[in-house]
């Protein structure tokens, strides 16, 4: 039997599974970046890695799984960029902290285009356990947010602080895949003007109706 080249050897050792799953995670967020999470297969990130598919097999259950790992970990860096945006500040308005949400998920690109699938596909293609790592994960940056998005503006509440956090959320993931259209798509846009209303502006769309919303908030708080 041919034995494996030394960049595609099984890793036996705790710290050789960890670095495999790194490499595999991180080829799979490069491709997703590249050309988007949809067009992205399980053969994409095998081979960019340098195993074979069913090497990839023994880390991660499925392809599914390995966006779901990421959604998550974006997640997180959503949070951690929230809290950065918004400082020590806790004079803010409801209007700021609806704009800093905006700024800081369109600086997160795999996230936006994650937060569709997430529920559409990928929480379907996994198993339990699986799904309940990513809600945990996901649900513990939530908690962050709103903890410093409460404390960042006198005016919403931890729910509704919360509830704007999500909307964001739920208005980028929307947004993000009206606003980069497939190549075929973007050329038909283009050739025809009376479908100029498909082409959406991502930050100022979303930063539009999250402002909205917080005046809203805003008023029912009062």
């Amino acid at each position: 039997m041919n034995k494996l080249p030394p960049h595609v050897q099984r890793a036996r050792s705790p710290e050789h599974k960890e670095l495999r799953l790194a490499a595999i995670m991180e080829a799979a967020r490069s491709l997703a970046l590249d050309k988007g999470v949809r067009a992205v297969t399980l053969t994409d990130i095998a081979a960019l890695t340098g195993i074979n598919k069913s090497a990839v097999l023994r880390y991660v259950e499925t392809r599914e799984d390995i966006y779901l790992r990421l959604t998550a970990e974006c997640w997180q860096r959503w949070a951690a960029a929230l809290r950065e945006a918004l400082g020590q500040r806790t004079d803010g308005t409801p209007d700021e902290l609806a704009t800093a949400l905006c700024r800081t998920v369109v600086e997160q690109p795999l996230l936006c285009d994650l937060l569709a699938h997430a529920a559409l596909h990928l929480e379907r293609h996994v198993s339990a356990d699986a799904v309940l790592a990513y809600k945990l994960a996901a649900l513990a940056a939530l908690d962050d947010m709103t903890h410093a998005g409460t404390r960042f503006q006198p005016v919403l509440d931890e729910a509704a602080t919360r509830e704007l956090i999500g909307t964001v959320s739920l208005l980028a993931g929307a947004l993000w895949q009206v606003s980069t259209p497939p190549e075929a798509l973007a050329r038909l846009y283009a050739e025809q003007p009376r479908l100029a209303h498909a082409v959406v502006d991502f930050l100022p769309r979303l930063t539009s109706a999250a402002r909205a919303l917080a005046v809203g908030l805003a008023v029912r708080a009062e």
